[in-house]
């Protein structure tokens, strides 16, 4: 029986780390869902990562692997809610499958393994070790100066967790990249054609947040965000959701 379903460590970056209210979008379609009411609803928007990949179909990739995990349910309700909370300025904050999807949504393409591609390290985790190991840093990642990452963590470069195959390939319009690894793969983005703060990020920093003083920085910024956001639309007081 198909369900819907969230890590809790999600719940308690949205809630903990972004000061927000989490409340879990179903993952029906941008029709059923009603992307309008949707998105005066909420004062933030948290994409969270997943086991499935962005269908290729809606990139313009060839046809992924047999055995390939998807969901084009979600691809049906995050990707038309994306493009719509970036161009409303809705922050948006995106993890893991998250960045792929706003790259996907705003126009660019993706490597469906880029462990495959010439120069590349193998960015995957090993599913059979303990969630510890899967999520402790692994590689660095160099931030853009004068970005908005390089300025959260007040550094130039910082260590992060790996867990993933897919990743960005044509970086899409309206993105700016925040950071790259040492392999040249591009690790975060910002948005730049909307008027809100759009911040997407290949690793999982909701990851016990409150351990990483980057990572509490970065749900918190998102939550500050979010509330300006509300402030400025005048709206009820409201928490950033997710």
């Amino acid at each position: 029986m198909p369900f819907h379903r969230i890590g809790d460590k999600y719940i308690r970056a949205a809630a903990e780390g972004a000061g927000g209210l989490p409340l879990i979008i179903p993952a029906i379609g941008a029709d059923a869902l009603g992307i309008e009411t949707v998105l005066a609803a909420l004062d933030g928007l948290l994409i969270t990562g997943s086991p499935s990949n962005v269908e290729p179909h809606l990139y313009g990739g060839p046809a992924s692997r047999p055995g390939t995990k998807h969901d084009p349910a979600r691809d049906a309700t995050t990707l038309p809610l994306i493009r719509r909370a970036v161009e409303t300025g809705v922050p948006v904050l995106a993890v893991c499958r998250g960045i792929q999807e706003l790259n996907v949504a705003l126009g660019g393409t993706l490597h469906q393994n880029v462990h495959e591609v010439d120069g590349r390290f193998d960015h995957r985790s090993k599913p059979d070790e303990p969630h510890e190991k899967r999520y402790a840093p692994i590689h660095r990642i160099a931030l853009v100066p004068g970005g908005i990452l390089a300025g959260l963590a007040g550094a130039s470069e910082v260590t992060v967790n790996s867990l993933h195959a897919q990743a960005i390939d044509r970086l899409a319009p309206g993105l700016a990249v925040e950071a790259t690894a040492e392999d040249g793969t591009i690790e975060a983005v910002r948005g730049t054609a909307g008027p809100g703060f759009a911040i997407g990020v290949q690793w999982h920093p909701e990851w016990r947040f409150w351990q990483d003083p980057f990572a509490t920085a970065l749900f918190a910024a998102f939550g500050a965000a979010a509330r300006a956001s509300r402030d400025r639309r005048g709206a009820l007081p409201r928490r950033a959701a997710e």
